[in-house]
């Protein structure tokens, strides 16, 4: 089987910059993937690189995509090399669509629950309450991004503001010092303690650098406040060498930058692992083929961490709707 392919790149603009350990981020750049096989039926690939998280950059994913010939075939879209994830993530995702179309709703197929990003700092502490109008009961938090004594008085004023039965993760993004990371830890476990603060911390998020993985798996049992992996497993090869290396505590999987979703299933209907499935602020079309695999590979007892569609300007609905409906023209 063939496959005529073409690439479509695409630019969306956050309402306000993501403020992350790493700096802000303002603009969200990728490239959506269309395979239409020899029976004209089409299948639909987003390439959303992250490239600080060790993916591919946009440039070398353009490269790619532009050395590959105009037809397809399986062997090639299956041979994809590792240095290039975020395409294996498209180019794979659209093939199955092309082989199994799924009905293209994300909020009908996938209603599970959603954890939902709130920015950064003293906005924090206001931005919750619409969010939880909306029927979201888990947010994130990111961290790193002001002093340590800042984010943690804004810690005791954001968990003295959440209601009960709210759950809050807490993201470092990798970018904490190991006194840091202890220093937080033990503040989440002071919380979690507090009968006058209801809300629960599910997890924290990546406090230490990828090269420090022993450091955050003896961190992990010193405290209470659970650890989980996100920079450390960005890429299915991170992934193994971290669960050959001991880790069975959280681990965060953002399926458009971890690799191939075939190896990826692979992986994970072979081993217990307690992942949460997370966004890497695709366009809808990313956003389908991950919550695909994390309804079929991720702990649904967890939220997904899907909330990120009120950090863009535009909605997607009359953004995208169109590349659902006809193959790319020209």
């Amino acid at each position: 089987m063939l496959y005529q392919w073409q690439f479509q790149p695409y630019r969306r603009r956050f309402k306000q910059a993501l403020q992350t350990s790493y700096g802000c981020w303002t603009l969200r750049e990728g490239m959506i993937v269309q395979l239409v096989n020899e029976a004209g039926a089409i299948g639909w690939g987003e390439i959303a690189p992250i490239p600080w998280f060790g993916s591919e950059t946009l440039e070398q994913a353009v490269a790619f995509c532009h050395q590959l010939p105009s037809e397809l075939s399986n062997d090639l879209i299956f041979s994809i090399p590792d240095a290039f994830p975020s395409c294996q993530f498209a180019f794979e995702s659209a093939w199955e669509e092309v082989k199994h179309p799924h009905q293209h709703s994300t909020s009908e197929l996938y209603p599970t629950p959603h954890s939902v990003l709130l920015p950064t700092g003293e906005a924090a502490l206001t931005a919750w309450k619409p969010l939880w109008e909306k029927g979201f009961r888990t947010f994130k938090w990111k961290i790193g991004v002001q002093t340590i004594a800042t984010e943690l008085e804004l810690l005791h004023t954001l968990a003295r503001c959440l209601p009960a039965a709210t759950k809050l993760r807490l993201d470092a993004n990798g970018g904490l010092s190991l006194d840091d990371a202890a220093r937080w830890l033990e503040t989440c476990d002071a919380i979690v303690d507090d009968p006058s603060l209801p809300v629960t911390l599910e997890y924290f998020e990546q406090p230490l650098a990828v090269s420090q993985f022993q450091a955050m798996q003896n961190l992990s049992h010193c405290y209470r406040t659970p650890i989980a992996l996100d920079e450390s497993v960005a890429t299915l090869q991170q992934l193994q060498v971290c669960y050959e290396n001991g880790w069975r505590g959280i681990i965060v999987i953002k399926p458009a930058i971890v690799g191939s979703p075939f190896q990826l299933r692979q992986f994970c209907q072979a081993r217990p692992i307690d992942a949460v499935f997370s966004s890497a602020f695709e366009t809808v079309i990313g956003r389908q083929a991950g919550l695909r695999l994390a309804t079929a590979l991720g702990n649904l007892d967890r939220a997904m961490g899907y909330g990120t569609n009120h950090w863009f300007e535009e909605t997607e609905s009359s953004d995208f709707q169109p590349l659902w409906q006809t193959p790319f023209s020209g």
